[in-house]
Formats: structure tokens, C-alpha cells, sequence
């Protein structure tokens, strides 16, 4: 076969076992995923309703232009139709944009460790993914990204908040940062825990969008919505952007189902705040244990925590998994002697502090 040479040493995600798996194998009787940022609050019961009485035919295409989901968001972010494009999930919305730019000869800008993805795609389009590490404190390095911009740079990538550090940008930093980048290079924001922010001077990306013509916002209804399963996500741009990118995009990409609990959820925004409240509550007791037994952390703006346990990732990973918690070993994120816990509900978040502590004094 002729393969693209660049995708020959590319590795496919890797799923865990399925929780029937490790209950047989651990002999569990109950299981709690921490692993995949997902919301433990489910969805909206909107969505829910919506679903039940559901009448659409099962035999005909989706609407491919997504007109009521378009019109609603546009509304509710006071934009332009024209400025909305939709995924399925933002992480086809990656793969589309490094379609469109990236080629032999060009290069993406990026932070190191950030969600995998902006590399992956780099790489299979035949471009150089030019990867800057964290600061120590986990944020991007906006001096050494700069430092390696050139005139083939076709994307700068952003994950703000950061996957997995779960650190943030401040908009003060950001915009000095864009303004030093060429307008024929496009920025891609993605704010995929956007909704779980609770940091004041977090960036208004919607205003900066009318400012700088080259960046393109991207969200998803997979987090805090709790439509993960549905897969649905979408991006914000100028309508130049927008128009360039859809011919990549598949006729019919986002399904009836998806476009259909994307609008029921996005009416729900009570059900958002609820979330986001006691996801915060939840990390505020976790930072509390943490400082208590000595583990070290990044404070957060997800709804996820990197913590620091000083030996391999791995073997955390198993001792928590042995305990009944599957949560992300840090090893595969670039944070060997890490892992990254989703924050669950609160009696979870409290039976995991009490399995980390009889890990603690066992090690």
C-alpha cells in the first residue's frame, strides 16, 4: 500500500477496558469513571424530554446546515449564522482546520503537554508540529511560541483552559500575544471547558473575535452539557473563515439526535450553573485533602485535576483502578509521575480522597 510515510509511526487511541471488564477482573461491584472529563451529572432533563418525545424519521438525512441549533446559538451569543460552523464533536472541527492550512512545507504552532490531537493532525497532513513546553507553572509559553513562528507557520494553537494542566490564560496575556501574530496566520482557541471557568479575567474570546479576524473559537457540547455520547461541537470565526472551511466539512456530519439535544441542552442554562457550582465546590475540597496529605497540583479552571504524586502515573493509575476509580495516568499526557482526575459527584470525590490516602500510606 501506498502510505502517507508521516502516518506510519502514529499510534491509534487507545480505549481502557470497559467497566464490565474491570469489575469481572477486579471483582468489583461498582465502579466509578474519573478518566474522560465527562459531566457526572448526566445532561439537561430538557434533553431527556426532548428525546422521549422525539418524533423525527430515523430514514431521513440530518439537517445539514443545522438551521434551528445554528439560529439558536447565534442568538445566544449574539452572532452571525454565518459566524457558526458544527462538528461532530470540535474535535472533527481539528481535524477539518488542519485540513484546509496544514500541508508539507508548513508548520503548527503548539503547546507541549495540550490535548494530542493538534499534533496528531499536523502530523498526518504532512506538516511540523512545533511543540513548546509549559511554563512550570503550566501555562502556554507565549515568548517561545513567538520565538518559533515563521512565515510557513499556517495554525497557532490555544487550549484554554489547558488539557490537561487545566490552567488558564489570562485575556491581558492572550491579547498581547495575538496582537504580535501575522493576520495570515490562524489562532485556534479552543475553549472546551469554557463553561467551567470561574476566573475573572478570563478571556471574552467573543469580543476578540470581532477585534482579530484570524482567530476561530472552538466549543463543544460534550463537557459540561453532558452530551458526550451524541458528539456535537462547533467553532466561532469571522464568516471568511467560515466559508473557507465548510467545503471540508461532510454533507451531513452532525446527527438529527445530536443538533436536536444540542438546542434542548443549550436552553437549559440553569442546568449549567448547577454544574458548574458544585463542580467547584467539589475541587475547593480537593485542594484542601491535597495540601493536607502534600500533594502538589495545578489549580485548575476544568473540571479536571492534575495532581503530582511523585512516582510513576502508572502505578497510581492501577492502585486507584484496584479500589474500584478509573481516573487518566499522567504518563500518556506528559506528566509521567501524574494523573488527572475528572472532579465527580460528592460522595465519589469523597470515597477517592479516602482511596488516594490508604494508597499514600501504603507507598
Amino acid at each position: 500500500m501506498k502510505w502517507k510515510e508521516q502516518i506510519l509511526n502514529l499510534h491509534a487511541y487507545q480505549p481502557g477496558k470497559s467497566i464490565d471488564a474491570i469489575k469481572r477482573e477486579y471483582g468489583l461491584e461498582r465502579i466509578v469513571k474519573l478518566a474522560s472529563n465527562e459531566n457526572p451529572y448526566g445532561c439537561s432533563n430538557k434533553v431527556t424530554e426532548m428525546l422521549n418525545n422525539q418524533t423525527t424519521s430515523n430514514a431521513l438525512y440530518p439537517d445539514g446546515y443545522a438551521f434551528d441549533l445554528r439560529m439558536s446559538l447565534a442568538t445566544h451569543f449574539q452572532v452571525q449564522p454565518s459566524e457558526l460552523i458544527f462538528g461532530n464533536g470540535s474535535d472533527e472541527l481539528i481535524q477539518i482546520i488542519n485540513s484546509a492550512l496544514i500541508k508539507p512545507g508548513t508548520n503548527a504552532v503548539m503547546a507541549t503537554p495540550t490535548f494530542s490531537e493538534y499534533q496528531q493532525y499536523t502530523i498526518i497532513n504532512g506538516g511540523e508540529a512545533r511543540e513548546i513546553l509549559l511554563t512550570d507553572k503550566g501555562e502556554h509559553n507565549f515568548t517561545e511560541m513567538l520565538n518559533v513562528i515563521d512565515e510557513n507557520t499556517a495554525i497557532v494553537w490555544i487550549c484554554n483552559p489547558n488539557n490537561p494542566s487545566g490552567v488558564y490564560m489570562k485575556e491581558e496575556e492572550l491579547v498581547a500575544f495575538l496582537e504580535k501574530i501575522p493576520n495570515d496566520i490562524l489562532v485556534v482557541i479552543d475553549e472546551a471547558y469554557n463553561e467551567y471557568v470561574v476566573a475573572n479575567d478570563y478571556p471574552n474570546t467573543l469580543k476578540l473575535l470581532k477585534r482579530f479576524k484570524n482567530i476561530i473559537m472552538l466549543r463543544t457540547f460534550s463537557k459540561i452539557y453532558g452530551l458526550a455520547s451524541f458528539r456535537i461541537g462547533y467553532g466561532v470565526a469571522d464568516p471568511s473563515i467560515i466559508k473557507t472551511l465548510e467545503p471540508i466539512r461532510s454533507p451531513f456530519n452532525t446527527n438529527t439526535f445530536a443538533q436536536k439535544a444540542a438546542l434542548a441542552a443549550l436552553a437549559d442554562q440553569e442546568f449549567l450553573e448547577q454544574c458548574k457550582r458544585k463542580n467547584r465546590e467539589e475541587l475547593e475540597k480537593m485542594y484542601q485533602f491535597l495540601e493536607n496529605v502534600g500533594l502538589s497540583y495545578y489549580p485548575t479552571q476544568g473540571n479536571f485535576l492534575l495532581v503530582d504524586f511523585q512516582t510513576d502515573g502508572d502505578q497510581i493509575f492501577q492502585k486507584l483502578l484496584q479500589q474500584g476509580f478509573i481516573v487518566r495516568s499522567g504518563k500518556s499526557l506528559g506528566f509521567p509521575n501524574s494523573v488527572r482526575i475528572t472532579i465527580g459527584q460528592a460522595e465519589d470525590m469523597e470515597a477517592l480522597r479516602k482511596a488516594i490516602q490508604l494508597i499514600l500510606t501504603t507507598v
